[in-house]
């Protein structure tokens, strides 16, 4: 054989096995859909907890969610890779052998799923995919590769995976691209029933931004493949620094005493002015219904099926909700199905989805977050953000957004027309759940958000300026900061040109 054809025959096994590899993946994917039984699912783990601190910090604040799409862009090839590998492994010892390749590429992609993922599905899938493409490069051979030969080898198992890959796309999502985890509620409660009506009722008319009951809540995990959980076999475990441990079951947990409550979530990583804040009305049971009375003023480790954790002091619990319910349905898979963790005030990233353990500690220990440098668990800092931007027929310019201050509730919005220099109060959406505080106040219900109006004549380009004052009379701060560690702080402020 001369160098030209060693040369034709090594770069024809190189396509075919990356072929293979994209095949394989494919084939696992539409067993698997989105989920931890997709071959990508642990390597992209693997990815996430390699990268360096630094590294995940820069990536949060610098790409936002699409250093999270990198990430996994980054697992899927180190995936195709292990597949493609084994695939042209197996083509090296069939050719040894004489013998066609498509049997031992698909038994080789088998093995490595089942390395990965251990799903049987998925694994005969990605065999399958795999198979396939070598036996379709493979097809009418009967010499030795000539130029020509090789290029239809090449051509031929690349049709095949892209085949593959685009039925794999197609199937996958739909067996896993949905975000709901189990059945919902037979019924909405009347009691929730109320309060989605109570919040639609109480929203501004405002074009652009959300009602007070979001549309589409934010999610941000830090796996790219979210758990997969059944409730049938699901229990909650509460360990520790306890009299002697204690289990608590999906239908146990649900028959107790429930309650509803509107609780509002922010990023801790977004932007000043993202879009990572939205609001649900939310059904589950107070957390100290399980833990009871604890003796010491330590804290509690709250685990999670997918290997995040996070520390809370007992008082932050105090008011904590253990909830199964997301306006009235049982939680999305992409919300913590079946069960999840809400502690008032805080920033969302620690408010622990898929919840499995309750760790009562004598001593502090860091939470996830925290070991990466970020400020973990604390209260979240005061926004108004500025979202709708509105040209209105009569000439006049509408602006809104929304404003949050955690368990502290807001008092009022300010709008500056004229880049900070005089103020105008805006006007604010009813408070949700309002609660009674004698001599006629009134505060909105427990870390709930609420909207803001300002409706005026523009003068010319201008820069609009909006800030916030919680119900404890503490102005949001001036000063901008990055999200790095403790969230972002700043007055938001736009231009709006004529």
């Amino acid at each position: 054989m001369t160098d030209s054809e060693t040369t034709r025959g090594r770069l024809r096994a190189f396509a075919v096995a990356l072929a293979g590899g994209v095949a394989a993946v494919g084939g696992s994917y539409a067993a698997a859909g989105l989920t931890p039984a997709f071959a990508a699912a642990p390597v992209s783990a693997v990815v996430v907890a390699n990268t360096p601190d630094a590294v995940v910090t820069w990536s949060i604040q610098t790409l936002g969610d699409l250093g999270h799409q990198l990430g996994f862009a980054l697992a899927l090839a180190l995936t195709v890779g292990l597949f493609g590998a084994a695939v042209g492994a197996a083509g090296v010892l069939a050719d040894r052998f004489g013998l066609p390749g498509w049997p031992f590429a698909g038994l080789a992609a088998v093995a490595v799923a089942f390395g990965l993922s251990g799903a049987l599905g998925p694994e005969l899938a990605a065999g399958a995919g795999a198979a396939a493409v070598v036996a379709a490069a493979e097809f009418g051979v009967r010499t030795a590769p000539d130029r020509s030969a090789v290029r239809r080898r090449v051509l031929r198992a690349a049709a095949a995976s892209a085949a593959i890959g685009g039925v794999g796309v197609v199937l996958g999502s739909r067996r896993g691209g949905d975000s709901t985890g189990g059945s919902p509620a037979a019924d909405v409660s009347a009691d929730v029933r109320e309060l989605l009506t109570e919040a639609d009722g109480k929203s501004l008319d405002v074009s652009g931004i959300e009602p007070l009951v979001s549309r589409d809540f934010y999610q941000v995990d830090i796996n790219s493949v979210d758990p997969e959980l059944n409730a049938e076999s699901w229990s909650l475990r509460v360990t520790g620094a306890v009299d002697e441990p204690r289990d608590f079951d999906y239908e146990t947990l649900t028959g107790m005493d429930a309650e509803d409550r509107f609780v509002t979530l922010r990023c801790v990583g977004e932007s000043l002015n993202g879009q990572k804040m939205d609001t649900a009305v939310w059904t589950g049971v107070a957390v100290t219904d399980l833990l009871g009375d604890l003796p010491g003023e330590c804290c509690v480790m709250a685990r999670a099926a997918d290997d995040f954790f996070e520390e809370f002091p007992l008082a932050a619990l105090e008011d904590a909700l253990l909830a199964y319910e997301m306006n009235g349905e049982a939680l999305p898979r992409g919300h913590g199905y079946p069960v999840r963790l809400l502690v008032p005030g805080h920033w969302g990233e620690i408010n622990v989805k898929w919840l499995t353990e309750l760790e009562v500690l004598e001593e502090p220990q860091d939470g996830y977050w925290e070991k990466r440098g970020w400020h973990g668990t604390g209260p979240v800092e005061t926004v108004a953000k500025l979202h709708a931007v509105n040209h209105l027929d009569d000439g006049r310019v509408q602006v809104g957004g929304h404003a949050y201050a955690g368990t502290r509730g807001i008092e009022q919005v300010e709008v500056s027309t004229h880049g900070g220099e005089t103020w105008t109060t805006a006007r604010l959406s009813e408070p949700l759940a309002e609660t009674d505080a004698g001599e006629g106040e009134s505060w909105s219900g427990p870390d709930v958000w609420r909207q803001w109006e300002h409706t005026y004549d523009p003068d010319g380009a201008h820069e609009v300026v909006v800030r916030a004052t919680d119900a404890t009379g503490t102005l949001q701060p001036r000063e901008e900061s990055e999200a790095f560690p403790s969230g972002p702080t700043g007055w938001v402020s736009r231009r709006v040109e004529p």
